[in-house]
């Protein structure tokens, strides 16, 4: 049964309904930091198992005991998320699916059959990119799909 994994960063305390709307029916919520609020993090919860890394604007009680870097499983398939790319270190090149934010700027590349996903900011886009997010499909331990998803405005 393929399992869908909604991956997004950089709210910067701004989720819109939008959002919330495509991240619907995944089993797993990833954010790659910069949260800026637990607000935020209240209305993730509901939608799906939450995985969350601390960004360079999280600060506050709710952010003291979130991790700058995560390693973790899902269906068969490793990830290690990070905020800013550069303290992926040597983890990137043993997990399946590297995650990272920060840039505000989508991108997806595929290196040795390793994949590094940076979903954009669902908020505040930079460099006239749309809003976006990410959808994985997961099916038998394998990415099967990868899908950018981008909103107006």
């Amino acid at each position: 049964m393929p399992v869908k994994v909604g991956v997004l960063s950089d709210t910067h305390d701004i989720l819109g309904k939008d959002v919330i709307d495509a991240l619907s029916g995944c089993s797993y919520i990833l954010h790659a930091g910069d949260v800026t609020s637990e607000r935020i993090l209240d209305r993730l919860r509901p939608l799906g198992r939450l995985y969350l890394v601390r960004g360079n604007n999280d600060y506050g009680r709710w952010a003291e005991g979130l991790h700058r870097k995560l390693k973790f499983q899902i269906e068969g398939v490793s990830f290690v998320m990070v905020h800013e790319q550069f303290r992926l270190g040597r983890d990137a090149s043993e997990a399946d699916i590297a995650i990272f934010g920060h840039t505000h700027t989508y991108s997806c590349a595929r290196e040795k059959g390793r994949i590094r996903l940076n979903p954009g900011s669902c908020s505040e886009p930079r460099y006239l990119q749309p809003r976006s997010i990410a959808i994985l499909t997961i099916d038998g331990g394998h990415v099967t799909d990868i899908r950018k998803i981008e909103f107006p405005g």
